[in-house]
């Protein structure tokens, strides 16, 4: 439910609305399965949808659609700083962003931002993690 939320806020994000076959490609499911999961969003009341027609993110909605968009950037930032590589950067991401709670992603923002503030702690890193690949050859 939660991918679907977060793909409908990403969808959403330059004309305030998506539709089902947009949803459906984005995901990579069949229309019929990205329907019913919209219709049970729209049962808790997240967004408005009828059929053949748009959907639009009500306010909770679109606030649990950004909240979601920026767990899952902030656990890719997170994995990219650790040297996940490209190739498998997503599948680790959505891995984990569904099994974390609030405050470990705070930890990993926090983190982040530290990082960012101090650069050469990352290329430190960087290196370290070149010399024990070369060590471990």
């Amino acid at each position: 439910m939660e991918d679907y939320l977060e793909m409908i806020y990403r969808l959403s994000l330059d004309t305030g609305f998506t539709r089902i076959n947009e949803l459906s490609d984005a995901l990579n499911v069949h229309p019929p399965s990205a329907t019913r999961m919209v219709q049970r969003l729209g049962k808790r009341n997240l967004l408005k949808y009828e059929k053949y027609g748009v959907i639009i993110l009500k306010d909770e909605g679109k606030a649990l659609g950004e909240l979601l968009l920026n767990r899952h950037n902030t656990i890719e930032t997170f994995l990219n700083i650790i040297g996940i590589p490209e190739d498998i950067l997503l599948v680790e991401t959505e891995k984990i962003e569904h099994t974390i709670c609030e405050d470990t992603a705070k930890c990993f923002e926090d983190y982040i931002l530290f990082i960012n503030n101090n650069p050469d702690i990352k290329e430190r890193f960087n290196e370290f993690k070149t010399s024990s690949l070369l060590k471990n050859d």
